[in-house]
């Protein structure tokens, strides 16, 4: 579970910054392409930490972060979707950010 996990987590950082670069050029859209870059791959990054944890503190520390992260990327893709509705791929990664929102969470619920 944990490999593959990191995978799509890794996949999903990837698919993301593909599809930043399909985004319109304006302002607005350059601060969208930052914010979603940011917590897209911090998502990924904090698991991937996560697996090297010397605690089961730190652990559930970088899986909470690993979460928060990928909140914010779901909440992000949401504004482009409103604003560039004429994207396709949009939805499939909606998806994917709600089913790994819930994972982490499913994990995160699981260390309390």
């Amino acid at each position: 579970m944990e490999t593959e996990l990191n995978e799509r987590l890794f996949k999903f950082s990837i698919d993301i910054l593909r599809f930043l670069s399909s985004l319109p050029s304006s302002p607005e859209f350059k601060i969208l392409r930052y914010q979603l870059a940011k917590s897209s791959t911090s998502s990924g990054a904090n698991y991937e930490e996560a697996q090297g944890a010397i605690s089961r503190a730190d652990f559930k520390n970088k899986v909470h972060i690993s979460l928060k992260e990928m909140r914010e990327s779901h909440y992000w893709l949401r504004i482009i979707k409103q604003r560039n509705a004429k994207n396709n791929n949009i939805e499939c990664l909606l998806k994917e950010s709600a089913e790994l929102k819930n994972i982490l969470g499913s994990i995160c619920c699981k260390l309390k």
